[in-house]
């Protein structure tokens, strides 16, 4: 498949459906009805997949055949025009070979979720259809701000302007491309399958990660440079790395994988409060340019809708210290 640009599904009105799934594991009835209630507030209207709070194996939302057709009921069903995944955890792999890569074009609508969502958005943009990199219904029933303000910015066609204070690690310098990547693990794992199908442009990569030690987040990186067309990647975006065992001597995650593209010569925006614990909505698949100064950093969706200028400093509940462990 050979995708030359990606689709940007429809932006939602007051009225429309949006299905409530659980592609991975399992979540709490409660969680999934308190994130009904949200997007009611938002003027929605929550359906909710029939496995959606089923449990598996005592881990799963239901076995791999339950989930892919929530996942199924959901993307053909037009009169759905979004889908919020429940939560991550793992087992979205599991629906890849379950779910024909050009129902995505099909039927496009925004899919919002992260960390083991991450194999299903990076699937979608491979297919050529933009999705929402973003908190899910968990984070949403719990209130999580401003990721869930934005998302439902986002959803109805207000797009924010990111504006980020500068880091020490940054590396200045302008770049524009597609924007891809997400948790760095989940993302790894399709890199280079037949579901990795992205237009044929530059990338902007952003890689988050969570409960994982430094050495293994060298080798998920090396395997990704050896997986991806480096020279396509234009800029790199590091969100939270939370709660890391810090079992090489380096002073940050960045300090570490920085050191890993001396060859490259790209700007580099440090700390974007994007990940598992502050997952401000990035739009997966969408045109946007990324521009770093000692000062700041500046990330821009070029696509249909309304900018809306976010500076992230005025929220510095986000700007949190990554977690570490020794």
């Amino acid at each position: 498949m050979r995708i030359k640009k990606t689709i940007q599904p429809p932006y939602l009105k007051e009225g429309d459906k949006v299905a409530l799934i659980s592609p991975a594991y399992w979540v709490l009835e409660e969680a999934i009805l308190q994130a009904a209630e949200v997007l009611r507030g938002w003027g929605l209207q929550p359906v909710i997949g029939p496995h959606t709070t089923s449990l598996n194996v005592d881990a799963y939302a239901g076995t791999a055949d339950e989930r892919a057709a929530d996942m199924l009921w959901a993307l053909e069903d037009d009169s759905i025009k979004a889908i919020l995944c429940s939560r991550g955890g793992y087992g979205s792999i599991h629906l890849l070979d379950r779910i024909p890569l050009e129902d995505y074009r099909k039927h496009p609508k925004w899919l919002i979720g992260h960390g083991d969502i991450t194999t299903l958005l990076y699937t979608i943009a491979g297919s050529g259809v933009m999705s929402v990199h973003g908190p899910m219904a968990f984070q949403i029933a719990g209130g999580q701000e401003p990721a869930s303000t934005l998302t439902r910015n986002i959803l109805f066609g207000t797009l924010p302007q990111y504006r980020i204070a500068g880091n020490a690690n940054n590396r200045s310098g302008h770049a524009e491309g597609i924007l891809v990547g997400g948790n760095l693990s989940s993302y790894v794992t399709i890199t280079g399958t037949k579901y990795h199908h992205l237009p044929e442009q530059d990338v902007i990569l952003f890689i988050e990660e969570v409960e994982e030690s430094l050495h293994a987040i060298d080798r998920l990186f090396y395997t990704l440079r050896l997986q991806l067309d480096f020279e396509r990647v234009k800029g790199i975006i590091f969100g939270t790395f939370s709660s890391i065992k810090f079992d090489l001597q380096f002073g940050s995650v960045e300090q570490m994988l920085i050191a890993h593209l001396h060859d490259l010569e790209i700007p580099i925006c440090c700390g974007f409060p994007v990940g598992s614990n502050s997952c401000l909505p990035l739009i997966e698949g969408a045109p946007c340019s990324l521009d770093v100064t000692p000062e700041k950093a500046v990330l821009t969706f070029n696509i249909e809708g309304t900018a809306q200028p976010c500076d992230i400093e005025e929220h510095p509940q986000l700007m949190k210290p990554e977690g570490r462990t020794i």
